[in-house]
C-alpha cells in the first residue's frame, strides 16, 4: 500500500528537489551514497545511545533519497541496471544500520535481551524477504506477491515508533513502549511476508515447471509424429 500511494505522493513533492540537484551537477549515485550514509550515522550514533528522536530526525532526513535519487535518474533517462543494483544493494545497508543500532541498544543501555533479539530478527528477516523476491526472479519467476510488511512498512512503523518513543526524554511519560510494540510488529508482519513470497514462489515454480515438462512433451510427440510421417 505504502509502495503505491506513498511513493507516487512523495515522488511528486520531490521532483522540484531532484530537478535543483540535477542543476547543480550532482549525480543520482551520488544522493544514493550520501542518503545511506546519512541513514547509517543516524542509525548507529544516536540509537546505541537511546536518542530515537533525533536518531528519527536524522534518519528521515535522509531516507527520502531512495526516491530522490531514482527521480534524478529518470529525469536524466539514466535509469541502469547499476543504478538498480546500487540503489537495493544500499537499502539494506541501510535498513541493516537501523535494526542494528536499536539492536545495540537493546543490548547495552536499554537491557533487554528479548527485544535485542526481536531486534536482530527484524534485521535477519527484512534482508531474507529481499532476498527470496530477488532470487525468485533471478530464476525467471514473477513473483507476483507484495507480502504484509515491505520494506516501506516496516521503515514507517519501526522510524514512526522510534521518534515517538524518543520523546520520551523530553518527559512524555508512557510513549517509550510504543518501540517494542512496532518492533514485535515488524518482527511478525515480516514473518507472515517471507511465508507469503515462500508460497508464492513455490506455486509459481510448480505452474513453470509443469508448462515445461508439457512444452517438451508437446514437442516430443510432434517430433515423433513428424519422423512417422517421413517414413
Amino acid at each position: 500500500m505504502l509502495n503505491k500511494y506513498a511513493r507516487a505522493f512523495f515522488t511528486r513533492v520531490l521532483t522540484p528537489f531532484a530537478a535543483f540537484l540535477i542543476r547543480r551537477g550532482v549525480s543520482p549515485d551520488a544522493v544514493t551514497f550520501i542518503g545511506t550514509a546519512g541513514v547509517v550515522a543516524g542509525a548507529l550514533v544516536f540509537f546505541p545511545r537511546g536518542e530515537f528522536f533525533w536518531g528519527t530526525v536524522v534518519i528521515t532526513l535522509f531516507v527520502f533519497s531512495d526516491l530522490v535519487d531514482g527521480n534524478m535518474a529518470r529525469q536524466l533517462g539514466r535509469s541502469s541496471r547499476w543504478g538498480a543494483f546500487l540503489d537495493s544493494t544500499l537499502d539494506r545497508v541501510a535498513d541493516s544500520a537501523i535494526f542494528g543500532g536499536l539492536a545495540l541498544w537493546y543490548a547495552g543501555s536499554g537491557d533487554n535481551n528479548i527485544l535485542c533479539a526481536v531486534s536482530i530478527f527484524c534485521l535477519a528477516s527484512g534482508q531474507v524477504v529481499s532476498y527470496t523476491k530477488a532470487r525468485g526472479e533471478a530464476i525467471g519467476l514473477p513473483v507476483a506477491v507484495n507480502g504484509l510488511v515491505e520494506r516501506a512498512e516496516r521503515l514507517v512503523i519501526s522510524l514512526v515508533a522510534a521518534g515517538l518513543a524518543g520523546l520520551h526524554k523530553f518527559g512524555v511519560p508512557g510513549i517509550d513502549i510504543l518501540l517494542p510494540i512496532a518492533l514485535w510488529i515488524v518482527a511478525v508482519g515480516s514473518l507472515v511476508t517471507l511465508v507469503q513470497r515462500m508460497v508464492t514462489v513455490r506455486r509459481e515454480s510448480a505452474e513453470a515447471d509443469a508448462a515445461a515438462a508439457a512444452e517438451t512433451k508437446t514437442g516430443a510427440e510432434t517430433e515423433a509424429q513428424g519422423s512417422e510421417a517421413t517414413s
